[in-house]
């Protein structure tokens, strides 16, 4: 039988004081030691080891009726993150602190040649390296559209992006000298919603992000789910009728060409011999200035969304389905006709997922990015949720 180790016990202690200072801060020693049942001799030891390493800041002091004064902790917000989210059409590049408030963002173009995008994702890191002086940088958090090979670090499967088989990871570690996070979009944006949303009671839950294509995240028995090479919860490229469109991945008729951004446009266009340079933000404005065409438009992109989540709730029983996409600025239109098609699927036994829209303005996948980095600290690598 293996027994854990001093150091072992050590390192989870730390990790949970890290933990409930970052969730219930300010707070004081004493409420550590009784919301976590160490001692106050232990919770005084990693205190000030935590104090010492500038993770910790403490002050003000409170006011209780009796007694001393209690010195309250918090997180010290000048240890920063760099979170890079890069899309099929745009790269943000931001600076966040350990509490994710985020200081500053740059957005460009994403380029055709992914090499051309990594030299420039390091320009602009290097000119926010420059910029903090007197701050401590965690690290780098990416987040992708895609999926990678976790050994080798390169890019395996992103029909959105285009990019192949190119290795993000070690150029940009080795031009910073920081440590280099990467994870799929949808993935990233679980880790965001469990742990910025206060969301770790929920030990099942997928996240579908819907933009050019459809990503799905999915967190099961408290553990982000990833399969075999990194690949699991690849539903949007699932097929719905292999007579349909051509996918970007090179299959006919996956979720995503019905379900997504591109394929509401698609509607909109089919119908109208208007419409070229259109976007999805311009379709919603239309469809709310009464346009049918885009009302119907809308309307069969999300009759399609809920049809396809209902592989998720049948193959996946989750308690929450969280929807994250600029879809959600006209969830009136698209939450009653998804949560129908997903009661319908409902198996006998089973339960209803909880179909939740993330009103994130576009800032979920950058949230994400700032947990990735955290969760060395933090969490316990792939456990989110106790």
């Amino acid at each position: 039988m293996q027994t854990a180790s001093s150091e072992v016990v050590r390192h989870i202690n730390r990790r949970i004081v890290l933990n409930l200072i970052r969730t219930r801060q300010p707070i004081s020693r004493a409420d550590l030691a009784r919301a976590s049942g160490m001692q106050r001799s232990t919770i005084s030891l990693i205190v000030e080891e935590l104090v010492n390493e500038h993770w910790v800041l403490e002050g003000p002091t409170g006011r209780p009726p009796r007694g001393r004064r209690p010195t309250f902790l918090r997180l010290n917000d000048d240890r920063v993150i760099i979170g890079v989210d890069i899309r099929p059409t745009q790269i943000t590049v931001a600076l966040a602190d350990v509490n994710c408030k985020f200081t500053s963002q740059t957005v460009m173009a994403t380029p055709s040649d992914p090499e051309v995008a990594v030299k420039s994702i390091i320009q602009h890191i290097q000119a926010i390296v420059r910029s903090c002086e007197k701050k401590k940088i965690e690290g780098i958090g990416i987040t992708l559209p895609g999926r990678f090979h976790q050994d080798s670090n390169r890019l395996i499967f992103a029909p959105n992006l285009k990019w192949r088989d190119i290795d993000l990871r070690n150029p940009i570690a080795k031009a910073t000298g920081l440590e280099v996070e990467l994870e799929n979009a949808a993935s990233a944006c679980v880790l965001a919603t469990v742990w910025f949303n206060r969301l770790e009671a929920c030990r099942n839950l997928v996240v579908v992000t819907v933009s050019e294509g459809i990503g799905t995240g999915i967190l099961m028995n408290g553990q982000l789910a990833r399969g075999l090479n990194n690949m699991a919860g690849e539903f949007g490229h699932v097929p719905l009728d292999p007579e349909g469109p051509l996918c970007t991945c090179g299959s006919r008729g996956c979720w995503e060409v019905f379900a997504s951004n591109r394929a509401a446009l698609r509607y909109y266009l089919e119908s109208s011999r208007h419409g070229d340079g259109l976007g999805f933000q311009d379709l919603l404005s239309l469809a709310d200035q009464g346009d049918t065409r885009a009302v119907k438009a809308l309307d069969t992109m999300a009759h399609y969304l809920g049809r396809g989540m209902r592989m998720i709730v049948a193959g996946l029983a989750p308690e929450r389905i969280i929807v994250i996409g600029d879809l959600t600025r006209s969830w009136h239109r698209f939450g009653p006709v998804i949560e129908a098609e997903v009661r319908a699927q409902v198996l006998p036994g089973g339960g209803v997922p909880v179909v939740v829209p993330e009103h994130e303005d576009g800032m979920a996948r950058l949230r994400g990015t700032v947990a990735l980095v955290l969760q060395k600290h933090f969490g316990t690598g792939a456990t989110l949720a106790s």
